[in-house]
Order: structure tokens, then sequence, then C-alpha cells
């Protein structure tokens, strides 16, 4: 949309100039105010200055030609734009573009948009002057080496800056079609109410293991060499855990382990943990994932 008030300006710059041009002490100045005048300023006082020229009184109407105002209902965003417009309407190949056609509905546009803003035709200008400059290279007669080698089309150049063109602004339209936030679709948040009662999750088999793990090579490392033959009884741990348990609420997993002890003892303590789990006189818990494991006694109710 290219609006053109020129001559609406024109209007204003004449009014302003025909309320100027009257000279203080003249028979309208002496004269009694009439309706007309209500606007005045006092004591020759302007208003504003209008290209200069000051303004005495304001205007009562104000006159816009009709063709003060012209709308095109195609917009383009360059000179590729344009040209590429003139060719897919018609349905030019553009790889064998007419450049006598396209020049002149190129030239009568560029003509149109100089009437109303110069600067943003030395754009368009500019794409006018590479079209005649193809048009003229291509009326021109081939040389001997050209012949030879084969004539080289003057508009190559500007059929591969087409292509790129349209190529981009295809993805361009794509990418718009994209759902974007705040545009096609907005966020939503919901807020939960969550209950007050903490909720454990159950201890993952992977999770004990690793910790088993751990507590086995640190009683590796504590290992002394000892010939010796103990025997070891799993009930006996089994009562040490559930008297160590009635002392304490909650005791963490690594705690009830005596890596002292050696290898030997770590697992016959864990298999009577194991037994006393199985038989649900203890609990196993974890507050969160990779959180301490903690052992305690079973709830049983009164």
């Amino acid at each position: 949309m290219l609006p053109q008030d020129a001559a609406a300006d024109g209007a204003v710059q004449e009014a302003g100039a025909d309320a100027a041009g009257q000279a203080p002490g003249t028979a309208a100045d002496s004269a009694p105010p009439g309706p007309d005048d209500a606007g005045a300023q006092p004591d020759g006082a302007a208003f504003a200055r209008l290209y200069g020229a000051p303004v005495l009184k304001l205007p009562t109407d104000l006159y816009i030609p009709p063709d003060a105002l012209e709308i095109f209902l195609d917009a383009f965003e360059g000179p590729l734009d344009l040209l590429l417009y003139l060719i897919r309407k018609q349905n030019f190949n553009i790889l064998d573009i007419p450049m006598a056609q396209v020049t002149l509905q190129y030239l009568k546009y560029v003509d149109q948009i100089r009437l109303s803003n110069l600067e943003l035709a030395a754009e368009y200008l500019l794409m006018a002057a590479m079209l005649i400059e193809i048009k003229s290279r291509m009326l021109l007669p081939q040389r001997p080496h050209e012949i030879e080698l084969g004539p080289e089309d003057p508009r190559a150049e500007l059929v591969r800056r087409l292509l790129e063109y349209e190529q981009i602004k295809l993805a361009a339209y794509d990418l718009n079609s994209v759902p974007q936030l705040d545009r096609d679709f907005v966020s939503s948040q919901i807020f939960i109410e969550q209950s007050l009662v903490p909720v454990w999750p159950d201890v993952n088999a992977d999770d004990l293991l690793a910790a088993w793990r751990g507590l086995l090579k640190k009683a590796t490392l504590k290992q002394h060499h000892k010939i010796s033959r103990e025997e070891l009884s799993v009930r006996e741990h089994m009562t040490m855990i559930l008297r160590r348990l009635q002392a304490q609420r909650f005791v963490e997993f690594a705690d009830l382990f005596d890596t002292d002890g050696g290898v030997p003892v770590v697992v016959v303590n864990f298999v009577a943990m194991l037994e006393l789990a199985k038989e649900t006189l203890i609990e196993i818990t974890q507050a969160e994932p990779f959180a301490p494991i903690y052992v305690r006694l079973a709830y049983s109710p009164a």
C-alpha cells in the first residue's frame, strides 16, 4: 500500500499561504470578528508554521483530491519478488524468460513507485538497469569465439538468483506454517494439589545391588589373610539386626554391616537381612532415586 499525500500537503500549504498573505492593518483586521473568525488568534499570532509560512487561522475544511491515495493490492518484498511474480503470473518458463515482455511490465511498476517513493524506487531501478542490460546483450551479434564455444545465455545469472530466491521463499512459508507459541497456541498451567502424606517409592533391585557391591568392595579392601575356621549363623545375625533396629527408628543400610569382619561376615549379615525382609519383619526404604537406603522395623498394627 503506497499512499501519496503530496496533493494533500499542497492543499494545506496553499491554505496556509492564503492565510499568511493577508497583511495586518487591512480592512479584514479592523472589521469585527465574524463566525468564520472564531478560531483566529488575536494580535496576529500564528497557530503554527507550515513550510515557513505562519498559519493565522485554523482551516475550516481540508480538501483531498480523489487521486491523492493509490492502493496497490500486490505488495512485494524487493525487486526479485516483483520479477518472480511477473514470471509466475503469466506462466513464463523461468529458464527461458521473454526479456522484452518482462522488462516492459517491470518498468511500468517502477514508474508507479517513482511517483510516490523515490528512495524505494532506487532498489527497483537497479534491477531495471540489469534487465535492460540483459535484453541488450541478447540483441548483440555473437562473436566468432562465442560461436565456437557455444553461446552463453546472459540470463543465466538472473535465473540462478530467481531460483534461489524462490527456494528460500518457499522454505520461509514452510517455517511460517509451523505452529508457534503465543501465535497459534498458548501454554496453560495447571496447579495440582499434592497430598501432605509422603509416599516413599519402593527400593529398586538395581539400587540395592549397587549398594551391596559397594559394601563388598569396601570389605574386600579391609580383609586380612587369616586362616581360620569360623561358623557363622544366619539366625544369629538376624537377631542382631532386630536388636539394632529396636534401639533406633531408622538405620542406614551400610551401618548394619561390620566390614572389619571380612567378606564372610558381610555375606552372612546380608543374607540375614534378606531373610528378615522376606518374612516382612523389616522394611527397606529410600526417599528418592540415588538417595541413601534405610532399614527399619516393619509396622505392625496393635
